[in-house]
């Protein structure tokens, strides 16, 4: 088990000057648990809504104009991952490839570039210059029938998306859930974990919104190197029946090095919540839903949970806040919250927004929708 590391006076007190002094990013409300702010960074108003991938249900997933309907829905936090490029660059990518699904080649990069199509490839093996040849604005995913499409948009860079924000989020409030996607079972799918948490952090403070983020991964490794990166990064560990799988021998390889079965439990939820509480996590990010489960509603047939209240309980009682994905109907929403989690991750924030709104729960504001699309049409390359 990894100890945690003591907390100086001195840091406990610039954490909570910052807070106090700093303009306030989102601010959210204090998780249902009472555990913490629902981003984890001490504020209290609103509830944490996430848009997965800026929404996906609603526009094409991880792009800029994604994000900007976020914002327009009023969802409190903006969720997206990260790649890294052959030649370094952090983009928004959920995928290791590029995928037919997502993306259209629309031409080389150069003539007669050997790595021609892009479609298929792995974003690791291209370089940014290839990447921004793709079109992964005009596919609607078939699971998504009411997703908004944007012709010819590009891959962006981390860095092209805070700049977009600091247009159409000027006084910093929207919050942001950055994950790292690193392929612990095949290291040359992806870069390697310190790779990616040395890219991203340098991208995290040059934005100017270090206080608004949390840095979440399935690969554990990374929230490690964070941690000892920098202690005061907020860190997410995401989990589900899949990466939490070991063997009696064998860690998961997901987990840096953590076997749950070594931990008290008793049950897996509460050991889940130990492991994540042993690395400094600061949130555990499991999925509602298990993989496995056959059905979709827990009100229908042959559901079967991932989250369990045992597992919310045990992280509270830890000081561990939790959040899970990717929670898309209402009937997973009341079971999350009639368990007291500390936020929820949707495709849908609008439904999720309009859901909390009913129930007199404090939601953020929506974006004013001029304002972000003049934004939308400046970084699209439309001025």
């Amino acid at each position: 088990m990894i100890p945690p590391s003591a907390v100086s006076v001195f840091a406990f007190v610039a954490a909570h000057a910052r807070a106090l002094f700093a303009l306030p990013a989102q601010e959210v409300v204090l998780g249902a648990s009472g555990s913490g702010g629902a981003a984890g960074h001490g504020r209290a108003l609103f509830f944490d809504i996430q848009a997965h991938r800026g929404g996906r249900g609603n526009t094409v997933e991880n792009t800029l104009p994604g994000f900007a309907w976020g914002l327009i829905n009023g969802a409190t936090t903006l969720e997206l991952d990260n790649g890294i490029t052959k030649d370094g660059v952090v983009v928004v990518w959920h995928d290791e490839n590029i995928t037919p699904q997502k993306c259209i080649d629309t031409g080389p990069a150069f003539p007669d570039d050997p790595d021609y199509p892009y479609v298929g490839k792995f974003v690791a093996n291209l370089t940014l210059a290839q990447l921004k040849t793709l079109d992964c604005g005009s596919k609607r995913q078939l699971g998504y029938p009411h997703q908004l499409t944007f012709p010819h948009t590009p891959i962006s860079t981390l860095k092209e998306l805070f700049s977009f924000l600091e247009c159409a989020d000027p006084q910093h409030r929207v919050l942001l859930n950055i994950e790292s996607k690193v392929d612990a079972n095949w290291d040359n799918r992806t870069r390697d974990p310190l790779t990616f948490v040395e890219k991203q952090y340098e991208a995290f403070k040059d934005s100017g919104r270090m206080d608004a983020i949390t840095y979440q991964s399935f690969d554990w490794r990374t929230l490690v190197a964070m941690k000892s990166l920098d202690p005061t990064v907020m860190t997410s560990a995401l989990i589900d029946d899949e990466t939490a799988a070991e063997t009696e021998t064998e860690p998961s390889p997901w987990l840096a090095g953590l076997k749950l079965s070594s931990f008290p439990g008793p049950t897996l939820g509460e050991q889940i919540a130990q492991a994540a509480h042993s690395i400094r996590a600061d949130i555990i990010s499991p999925a509602a839903t298990a993989l496995r489960s056959r059905g979709v509603d827990p009100e229908g047939e042959a559901y079967e949970g991932f989250v369990t209240r045992e597992m919310v309980e045990e992280a509270r009682r830890l000081g561990v806040r939790v959040k899970p994905w990717t929670v898309n109907r209402l009937n997973v929403v009341e079971r999350m919250m009639n368990w007291k989690v500390d936020g929820i991750i949707t495709d849908y924030p609008d439904v999720v927004r309009r859901w909390a709104s009913q129930q007199n729960l404090p939601v953020a504001p929506r974006y004013p929708k001029q304002r972000v699309f003049s934004c939308l049409d400046r970084y699209m390359g439309r001025r």
